[in-house]
């Protein structure tokens, strides 16, 4: 039982993740014709609590045939769960010097292994202005992309969609210049 445990609280190597990742997406389309993603979730949750009178025609679907979906979100979160807290490694992570001395170089008093900077994620009202406008700009970026990055980049690109190449390209270049000149303007 120990070494299950043990072989748990480790993290798993890229190619062990990444093949059980990647045999997701034509499992699930040999199996029921489904594709990998959780962004249309939102408009799954959005159809089921969409009152009967109200006419918008993006939520007129029959969201019954995609609750498969919603479980497998909520098993997402549930594995999200398991992994970081209940068996969470208690280690701090190794950052790298480098990784380090640039997340002092923004004015965090990170210290080593820490990768969540306090002064960030105090609930202050800049903090939570700050991540909820973070968080409406991904939403936003991924309805318009027709799609999240595991969507596009899983199961875009594994069934060969020219608008998933466009999407990714799109979506790490966007992350690059937010990481490197966004982000570090944004937190003077």
């Amino acid at each position: 039982m120990d070494t299950v445990l043990s072989w748990l609280y480790a993290p798993w190597p890229w190619y062990v993740a990444g093949p059980l990742i990647g045999l997701m997406v034509p499992l699930m389309l040999v199996i029921g014709n489904r594709s990998f993603g959780i962004s249309n979730n939102l408009r799954h949750l959005c159809a089921i609590t969409q009152p009967n009178q109200v006419d918008v025609d993006f939520f007129k679907y029959d969201w019954k045939e995609h609750t498969w979906s919603l479980y497998f979100v909520i098993g997402t979160a549930f594995g999200g769960f398991l992994a970081g807290v209940l068996f969470a490694n208690p280690d701090p992570v190794a950052l790298s010097p480098a990784a380090l001395a640039m997340v002092q170089s923004w004015g965090f008093a990170a210290p080593s292994g820490t990768l969540i900077p306090p002064e960030l994620f105090d609930p202050t009202v800049r903090n939570l202005t700050f991540l909820f406008t973070a968080g409406v700009l991904v939403g936003f970026g991924t309805r318009y992309a027709g799609g999240c990055t595991s969507g596009h980049a899983i199961t875009g690109l594994s069934t060969l969609q020219l608008a998933s190449v466009y999407a990714v390209l799109g979506i790490f270049a966007g992350g690059l210049l937010s990481s490197w000149l966004l982000v570090p303007q944004l937190l003077k």
